[in-house]
């Protein structure tokens, strides 16, 4: 009997040994006095059972039958073996028609060893920051390396999953498999993602030496920046660095979410290289995860800026890794082992010992910029020979002045 129970009984002895009335019986007991002549007819005909609840000890009309539990066991232990409930009560509903609840199928793996509640532990103290309230206003970004194909493609045991988040929604704005988190493939995903949505106005990432130098000799030195932060600066984006992972904890736990669920999905599909990936997360998996746990924005704004035509046009200049070069005194330009020539005919007048801008396009073409100039160049097949009299300057043609004929040269006589 529980302790109601046994109150129960107590009071309705002393009211059938007429101890007490009916009236303080019912006052005691919190209950009518109709009910507790029910009580003292059940106490005097069956005694202490009479006042135990009818349905203790039977079988409750909606327990799951036994076979169709088993088949359950049987199909996530097969199929779905490190799945988590939720993730198996879906796939169980959608490939296999089995429609029980969600609970049911927590509590059915639980009983049978297949799953176990996680305790999560926190040693530090954090506190809440408020989403932002519209679109675009600020993306979180990040790349996790991780063995994301699960050994099904040897020559690829690790890749990196680039993915930024919304802040304000949450939403998956762009997700891009590669092999590492280099400026190259940092700047491939973020002019897909500009084209795509347009330009955002403040970047949230980590300290990674992609997006900060880390030598201790750059603290406060607004000097120095990587080419990430270089780009984002011509593109007039704001990047804030997170002093530790939790401070832009929405990207981390997508991460979370995709080791578990992507991973698994990907498993199912038998997807196994970083085209197949790529596809799949465009077509199928971001679209899924937007519609299942994207929230509404308190502002309909959207806050991305559209690209107009000047950028555009800039975009494979912006997205390239730039580098100061000098000038040598037979215009040549060394950069990457390699030497350029620069032509005699130049878009713009140009001196001996000057500084010029070498861009390293994604497509690993090279381009030399002066003042704004994109310079006339060709490549050296050798180290250039050193020269007794070169150029003073090269403009945009052959000179063509002449000498008249009383100038000092043609006066001069060696005799």
């Amino acid at each position: 009997m529980t302790t109601i129970e046994r109150l129960r009984a107590t009071v309705i002895e002393e009211l059938t040994e007429g101890q007490i009335n009916g009236t303080t019986a019912a006052t005691r007991l919190n209950l009518s006095v109709r009910q507790i002549k029910r009580l003292k007819v059940k106490f005097k005909e069956n005694g202490h059972d009479g006042l135990i609840h009818g349905a203790r000890g039977k079988t409750g009309l909606r327990k799951i039958n036994i076979n169709l539990e088993n088949n359950i066991v049987k199909i996530i232990k097969e199929k779905y073996w490190d799945f988590g409930p939720l993730m198996a009560y879906e796939k169980l509903h959608e490939f296999h028609q089995i429609k029980i609840g969600r609970e049911t199928i927590r509590a059915i793996m639980i009983r049978n060893d297949i799953w176990k509640l996680k305790k999560r532990k926190r040693s530090q103290y954090f506190s809440w920051r408020e989403r932002r309230s519209s679109y675009g206003e600020l993306q979180q970004f990040d790349g996790s390396y991780h063995n994301w194909f699960e050994g099904r493609n040897p020559l690829l045991p690790e890749v990196c999953l680039l993915a930024s988040i919304d802040d304000t929604t949450g939403r998956i704005t762009n997700a891009k498999f590669d092999h590492n988190e280099s400026t190259n493939a940092v700047f491939k995903f973020w002019w897909e993602y500009i084209k795509q949505n347009g330009i955002p106005s403040e970047i949230y990432l980590d300290k990674f030496s992609t997006y900060k130098i880390n030598h201790p000799a750059a603290v406060d030195n607004a000097e120095l920046m990587t080419q990430f932060r270089r780009a984002m600066k011509e593109l007039g984006v704001h990047i804030i660095l997170a002093n530790t992972a939790q401070a832009k904890g929405r990207v981390e736990r997508l991460f979370g979410t995709l080791q578990d669920r992507l991973i698994k999905e990907m498993r199912l599909a038998n997807i196994s290289t970083i085209e197949d990936a790529n596809k799949f997360l465009k077509e199928k998996f971001i679209l899924w995860f937007n519609s299942r746990f994207a929230v509404i924005p308190k502002s309909n704004n959207n806050c991305h800026r559209n690209l107009d035509i000047s950028t555009t046009s800039r975009l494979n200049g912006i997205f390239a890794k730039h580098y100061v070069r000098g000038i040598n005194n037979d215009f040549t330009i060394q950069y990457n082992s390699k030497w350029y020539q620069l032509k005699e005919i130049q878009p713009t007048t140009i001196f001996k010992t000057e500084k010029v801008m070498i861009e390293e396009r994604l497509d690993n073409t090279i381009k030399i910029k002066y003042k704004n100039h994109y310079l006339n160049f060709f490549l050296l097949p050798d180290k250039p020979l050193k020269v007794k009299s070169s150029p003073i300057i090269l403009t945009e043609h052959k000179s063509n002045w002449v000498p008249p004929i009383d100038h000092p040269w043609r006066q001069f006589s060696y005799a």
